[in-house]
């Protein structure tokens, strides 16, 4: 369907509504009866009328934000549904920085170190983010006009990022590792069924972490082989006259790319796994559980990778426009040359 054009995408746009609408209906009932019931907060009266108006309802006020974050994105500001879980999460930060501060206020050598180490910690996030490895790319001379004028072969770069998956691999590597301990849950009626279920229900434990970080490993090399295909890109790159010095088109390609994406999707399938366990590493240093949250796991790989993008976005808009002069010293570094091709 993505092969369609614009066909293909709203089709592809319809079908993810429907899904968000049957995820919604499923999730309301346990949210409502976790959070809502937990804090006592729910109708003793509650009927078959009151539990059909709140699904409506959650499902409703869930449609809007998927609305919301559209009209962002057809405004050309960034992904917008991204944009809406930042705000969601930088909205914590003050609160969480404030408990932090409040919980060391004689300490402040520890308020400082914690905060150059979060500035470390992001500044590598960002490093990784925007890393990729340029594999250098020629096209082939051709014929150009009425007159038979060769034009050059052009230089150009393929340029395949280390953490091509993003932060998906995390995202399901903690959906996976809750899967034993709500089995267990279900069965025995309390958080696990022995010790070892127990520590997994624990994510600040050893076992839980350790579990996370090989679950992460293996899902970073899963999600890589699906956004990227280098089959295809050797196809493209044959059938647009393009080719990697040194190697031969079409298979031989094919398979310098893959092995070179696997070469350095192992160092960021163990940055996402460094990045995951830094908040329980940060727990265990002393830092508070709401303020810990923010020194690695998916909160922060979302922020910085949100914030990067918003800002591309606002200097491609820029440079369409011609205000080259409001970007004087302020550009994305990290940001595609124009000599560099996307990854297909």
């Amino acid at each position: 369907m993505q092969n369609e054009g614009e066909s293909g995408r709203k089709r592809i746009n319809n079908y993810t509504r429907i899904l968000t609408i049957v995820i919604c209906a499923l999730q309301a009932p346990s949210y409502l009866t976790l959070w809502v019931g937990n804090k006592g907060a729910l109708p003793l009266d509650a009927g078959s009328l009151w539990w059909a108006q709140s699904v409506i309802v959650m499902c409703a006020g869930s449609m809007f934000a998927v609305w919301l974050g559209e009209r962002i994105t057809d405004k050309g500001i960034g992904n917008g549904i991204s944009l809406l879980i930042t705000v969601g999460i930088l909205s914590r930060l003050p609160q969480a920085f404030i408990a932090e501060f409040a919980s060391n206020s004689s300490n402040l050598i520890k308020i400082v170190l914690e905060l150059v180490a979060f500035m470390a910690i992001v500044l590598g996030t960002i490093l990784i983010v925007q890393g990729v490895r340029k594999i250098p790319m020629n096209t082939a001379k051709r014929i150009a006009g009425a007159r038979g004028a060769d034009a050059q072969g052009a230089r150009s770069y393929l340029p395949i990022k280390v953490n091509a998956s993003g932060v998906m691999p995390i995202i399901f590597a903690q959906a996976i590792v809750t899967i034993p301990v709500m089995i267990a849950s279900s069965f025995t009626g309390e958080k696990g069924g022995n010790a070892f279920l127990k520590s997994l229900g624990d994510i600040h434990g050893v076992s839980y972490n350790i579990l996370l970080a090989l679950l992460i490993i293996i899902f970073t090399f899963f999600y890589t082989a699906i956004m990227i295909n280098p089959r295809k890109m050797a196809d493209d790159m044959k059938r647009n006259g393009g080719f990697i010095p040194g190697i031969r088109p079409g298979e031989e390609t094919a398979e310098y790319i893959d092995s070179l994406v696997s070469r350095i999707t192992f160092p960021g399938s163990l940055f996402l796994a460094m990045i995951a366990i830094l908040p329980s590493i940060a727990y265990a240093a002393g830092i508070t559980s709401g303020f810990e949250m923010f020194f690695g796991g998916t909160s922060l790989l979302i922020m910085v990778g949100v914030v990067l993008d918003t800002l591309q976005q606002i200097e491609t808009y820029l440079l369409n426009r011609h205000m080259d002069g409001l970007m004087e010293g302020s550009r994305v570094r990290g940001r595609k040359s124009p000599n560099e091709l996307p990854v297909v």
